[in-house]
């Protein structure tokens, strides 16, 4: 199953906390030994720290034997403005001595492009990623970043294209608006929720459209102890949201399998879905990951779950 397991590398961008050049690289030998052949990053985490560390551990691996993803719309540029001393703002420690800057045009697209090859140490990527047009504005990124990412595909500077978002909104225009090969999606198709089921993941079926689910945990309350403190989109957890996932787990535990278990193998009963992504600094995380790829869960789980309408 860990095929289907792709790596996330935003915590190894020093997401929410500082992580040493030695923990990343154990995480990544972890993944890389526990199967996983398949790592996203982006400028975006950590002022293209993720990059750097990333590239410098795949480079010394067989480049045909991983696949790898980044993403373009936010160039890294020096900071000319005020500093805060770091990034902490947008998410990541590291020092603010850079910004990002929204280019979705063909020329910001190839010098995103360039400069993370430049990061990670590499001639190429497999896929390239619009990187949360719905963020920045979705109208100039479809209109402008789309075609750009196809003219790079066409030239054969990247093999796939796709968006990263958030939003089932945006993908849904992106798919049908660009000609893309796949689609990111976080957070929006999970054991919690569901809403790209209604019109995302059948396009994509008709469309022929990859989809990668990321985000499965829902920003961590899924693989909790204690959702109440846990977090859910990167805030706190609504009333209505702990009360479904203990329902969650309580029909987990009768089949005596694990909540994270069951969602981060929910969304791949898909067929639209081709992978999962997660993401660690942590080895120990990892590897509890990889394990809930590997359990087996039983089919009468599934059945329980959707007769007591936990899922779509």
């Amino acid at each position: 199953m860990t095929e289907r397991l792709g790596f996330g590398a935003a915590s190894i961008g020093n997401l929410y906390r500082e992580v040493s050049d030695e923990d990343a690289r154990a995480v990544l030998e972890e993944a890389w030994e526990g199967g996983i052949r398949s790592f996203d990053t982006a400028p975006h985490y950590g002022l293209g720290l993720s990059e750097r560390r990333l590239g410098a551990f795949l480079r010394e691996k067989p480049r045909d034997t991983y696949r790898l993803s980044t993403k373009a719309g936010r160039l890294i540029v020096p900071n000319t403005g005020r500093r805060e001393g770091t990034d902490e703002a947008n998410g990541f420690v590291v020092p603010d001595d850079h910004v990002r800057l929204w280019d979705p045009s063909p020329a910001g697209v190839r010098r995103s492009l360039d400069a993370s090859l430049e990061r990670l140490g590499l001639d190429r990527v497999d896929t390239l990623f619009l990187h949360d047009p719905d963020v920045y504005g979705l109208d100039e990124g479809l209109r402008l970043g789309l075609p750009a990412l196809a003219e790079l595909r066409e030239a054969g500077l990247v093999d796939e294209i796709g968006v990263g978002v958030n939003s089932v909104e945006a993908a849904v225009r992106a798919v049908r608006e660009g000609d893309i090969d796949v689609v990111m999606i976080a957070g929006r198709y999970t054991l919690l929720e569901q809403p790209a089921a209604e019109e995302l993941l059948p396009l994509c079926q008709e469309k022929g459209v990859r989809v990668l689910a990321v985000a499965v945990f829902n920003s961590g309350l899924l693989a909790s102890d204690t959702p109440a403190a846990a977090h859910y989109n990167y805030g706190a957890v609504p009333p209505e949201l702990v009360e479904r996932t203990e329902r969650l787990r309580e029909v987990c535990a009768r089949f005596g399998v694990a909540l994270p278990t069951a969602a981060i193998q929910y969304p791949l009963r898909h067929p639209a879905v081709d992978q999962v992504v997660v993401g660690t600094a942590r080895t120990s995380s990892l590897r509890a990951n990889i394990e809930h790829m590997r359990t087996v869960v039983p089919e009468e789980l599934w059945e329980t779950l959707r007769e007591e309408r936990l899922i779509h």
